[in-house]
Order: C-alpha cells, then sequence, then structure tokens
C-alpha cells in the first residue's frame, strides 16, 4: 500500500466525524479542523523513525496528532513494542486495511497524556542482578554468545567446590558461602553440571568441571574464594 492510497479512507474516516479536512497543508499530510479542534495526521507506510519524528513535530501545532498506517499481518512482540512507544509520545494510531466493502480505518488510540507506571518487580530483579554479579564481563549489545550472569557465576563457585570438595550436600556448600540459591541451582541444574549421588549429595560432572573451568577469569576468582575459606 503506497502513502497516497492511505489518504482518501484517512480522509473519509474524519469527515464522517464532523471534520472539514484537507491534505498537504504546510508539511501536514492531513489537516481535520471542527471549531477549534485540529487533528493533524501523518501517513506512512510503515512505523518508522522518520514518521516519529515528524508526528513529534507536529506537536508543536496541535496535541491531537495521529499517524495513520496500514495494518500489521502479524501483531507481534514488536508491534506491541511499537504501540507502547506511539503511547509513551502521546501519538494517536489509526490503522487502514481492506475490508468488505473497500478500504476502513479503524482508530486504535488518541493521543492522550502517557501515564507512566514502573515495574517495581522487573525494578527489584535488576538491581538484585547488578548487586549479585562480582563484576561486568559482558560487552554491551552482544549476541549469539554466553553471558555472565549471576547465575552462573554462582553455579561456577559451586562447581568449585564441589571440584574440590568432592560429593558434598547443599548445606556444606552454603556454609562455605555459595548462597540460598545453592539448592535450587543444584536441583535445577540449566547447566548439565550437577549430579544427585544420593539424597541430599550432590557430586560435578565431567561437563561440568570442563564448562565451568573455560570462564578463567571468574573460576580463577571463585578458586581463590574457596582456598580462603575452606
Amino acid at each position: 500500500m503506497l502513502e497516497t492510497e492511505l489518504s482518501a479512507p484517512v480522509k473519509t474516516y474524519l469527515e464522517s466525524h464532523g471534520y472539514q479536512v484537507n491534505c498537504e497543508v504546510k508539511d501536514c499530510d492531513i489537516v481535520a479542523t471542527r471549531g477549534d479542534d485540529l487533528i493533524i495526521v501523518e501517513l506512512k507506510t510503515s512505523v518508522n523513525l522518520t514518521l516519529l519524528v515528524q508526528a513529534t513535530k507536529r506537536q508543536s501545532i496541535s496535541d491531537s496528532v495521529y499517524v495513520a498506517v496500514p495494518a500489521p499481518t502479524k501483531r507481534n512482540r514488536q508491534w506491541r513494542g511499537t504501540l507502547t512507544v506511539l503511547k509513551r509520545l502521546e501519538i494517536g494510531l489509526l490503522l487502514v486495511e481492506e475490508g468488505a466493502m473497500g478500504m476502513v480505518v479503524s482508530k486504535q488510540f488518541d493521543p492522550i497524556p502517557y501515564q507512566r507506571k514502573k515495574n517495581t518487580r522487573s525494578r527489584r530483579a535488576l538491581l538484585t542482578e547488578v548487586a549479585d554479579r562480582s563484576g561486568d564481563y559482558n560487552v554491551g549489545g552482544s549476541t549469539k554468545t554466553t553471558l555472565m550472569t549471576a547465575y552462573r557465576e554462582n553455579a561456577i563457585l559451586i562447581a568449585c567446590c564441589l571440584s574440590t570438595l568432592g560429593p558434598s550436600s547443599p548445606k556444606s556448600l552454603r556454609n562455605l558461602g555459595t548462597g540460598d540459591k545453592t539448592t535450587s541451582i543444584l536441583s535445577a541444574n540449566h547447566y548439565g553440571w550437577f549430579q544427585r549421588v544420593e539424597k541430599g549429595v550432590y557430586e560435578l560432572t565431567d561437563q561440568g568441571d570442563f564448562e565451568s573451568r573455560s570462564f578463567k577469569q571468574i573460576y580463577k576468582q571463585a578458586e581463590a574464594y574457596v582456598k580462603a575459606h575452606h
């Protein structure tokens, strides 16, 4: 769908709501007026940075700024994120799509003031993760690479302890300082590093010994810790 193909259905939609509509007025794609009410609509074939820049510029002229785009075929996580950005920028959204009687327009939301809500649980989890890491071992923007997390650091420390002590109980490991998550890390065994040899006793697998040692910097720190506290 071309941008010009969006114009007629959007104009018809606004006129059906009692607006006088004009197209291409001083760089605005569509301008609709009804008394003192002024609506500006920017047209694009998709929501992109250019459209957002244009729409936010129009907010210096009117509080009622909308963007009109073709309705997406997939309303996935990326699309939901796009909706959040538009709402945060206080930009309204119109979707244009083929209907039984031709092109139809549906209003998704108006450009109303955005009420930001903080996710206290996510905030707490983020701060806990930062506090539980011993340092910054990752590179920002990394993809398709193993990241060092507080959980992985904890698992490496447990692996190092088991390598030194041999089969051990979660309690004895916690006494050595492996932390409150020791039992859950051993039983969940996300990395395949541990195995239970009897009730309440775990040992390190060959895979666990090899893979935990591959994180050389962290493993070296773990060895120093075990040596100091054993």
